[in-house]
């Protein structure tokens, strides 16, 4: 199998340091490197549940402004499960991180092959051109838009439990609170007028899609980032965090394509599509998008360029979970997905829109595989089960 060769990245740190980021990777502690010789650049472990694995994930913060995450992608056989999303989100539309597969130093020594990913700071709307008033991560899966914690099914002690903010100061927190509020508080013609204020519907509506099609289970109650756009005033989301799609959770399970509902699961989705004025725009979205990006026609040849790029360095490195022959193997499961995925959309679609009155599109009707604990240094335990929210 042909193989392009990889760009490198090179690390110099202190080894006193890098051994402490590592004896407990919970600390979130961070060190001083450099990079490529001369780029200084502060550098953390990340993930959520990734943290405690033999080959973890990295954030390096760049002095002066960018941000990347080098995923080591350790659940994924196929390494390239985040980069396909990326690349389908900007194919219907919707701004996404760039990515690059690479090779990881330390020292001079290899860490083998890791995806290089854009976050989702100021730096990336400034890079696209698009203005924005606040930025917000979704943290972990109290980010629903609903009042109740999921870990207790009580009352949030604060409306932005789950988000963690990037840019826009305590005002922007102070925005989010009142519209999640006013969301969960307004019924008919006023919740509409909020929703056509406050929220970029077409945006939204493309967002859900993605995330329905490439099936990420994580990707509605948390792994998104939210911000307000300028100078409509108007809430947006951006995918973040999609290695568990494409056939396989974030652990590396492989699911059924009909794992996620194609209504998804957060209260803001329950809201919108509660109006048959968007529930039916949205459909009209997906069918779109059925005739023409979400094919194998349009996908396999990406999947199999991205893959061909990084074979003969997966073949070298022994730092992966799966072997060479599970590598080879995920093109199939890639191929199986989407023509599964299609045909369990279609149906839907066709059952949704054929006299059925009611779509559940909120609450999880529990956790099949697929799900995570806390993401971004916060430590496991254990969560409750939030009741299903009402059905529209």
């Amino acid at each position: 199998m042909p193989s392009a060769s990889l760009p490198s990245r090179r690390l110099r740190v202190d080894p006193a340091w890098w051994e402490a980021l590592h004896r407990n990777p919970w600390d979130d502690l961070e060190a001083d490197v450099l990079v490529d010789g001369n780029i200084p650049a502060r550098l953390k472990i990340r993930g959520g549940h990734t943290r405690s694995y033999p080959k973890p994930s990295y954030e390096l913060r760049v002095t002066g402004g960018h941000t990347f995450h080098w995923n080591a992608e350790y659940d994924d056989p196929s390494l390239i499960r985040n980069a396909l999303s990326f690349y389908f989100f900007n194919l219907i539309g919707l701004p996404a991180p760039k990515t690059t597969h690479c090779l990881l130093y330390v020292n001079d020594r290899p860490l083998g092959v890791y995806l290089e990913i854009e976050a989702v700071v100021p730096a990336f709307f400034r890079a696209r051109n698009i203005r924005y008033r606040s930025i917000m991560y979704a943290a972990n899966d109290s980010a629903h838009f609903g009042l109740e914690s999921p870990e207790t099914g009580n009352p949030k002690r604060s409306l932005f439990e789950g988000y963690e903010l990037v840019a826009g100061g305590e005002a922007a927190r102070e925005r989010l609170e009142a519209f999640i509020r006013d969301l969960n508080r307004l019924k008919g013609a006023a919740l509409k007028r909020l929703l056509a204020r406050r929220v970029d519907v077409d945006h939204y509506l493309k967002w859900l899609a993605g995330a329905v099609l490439t099936g990420n289970y994580d990707g509605f109650e948390q792994n998104y980032a939210l911000y307000e756009h300028l100078p409509s005033g108007k809430y947006r989301m951006l995918p973040w965090d999609y290695e568990g799609t494409w056939g396989r959770n974030c652990y590396g399970e492989i699911c059924p394509a009909s794992q996620v509902r194609i209504t998804g699961y957060n209260t803001l989705t329950a809201k919108l599509l509660g109006f048959r004025e968007y529930r039916e725009r949205y459909f009209r979205l997906l069918r779109r998008l059925l005739a023409g990006p979400f094919t194998e026609r349009r996908l396999m040849p990406v999947v199999r360029r991205m893959m061909n790029n990084i074979a003969a360095a997966v073949r070298e490195d022994d730092t992966r979970k799966y072997d060479y022959r599970e590598f080879l193997r995920e093109p199939r499961i890639i191929r199986r997905y989407i023509r599964e995925r299609r045909a369990f959309v279609l149906r839907e679609l066709a059952r949704l829109t054929g006299g059925q009155a009611r779509v559940a599109a909120a609450g999880r009707p529990g956790k099949p595989n697929g799900t995570r604990g806390p993401r971004n240094g916060a430590r496991p335990g254990i969560r409750g089960r939030r009741a299903d929210m009402p059905a529209l």
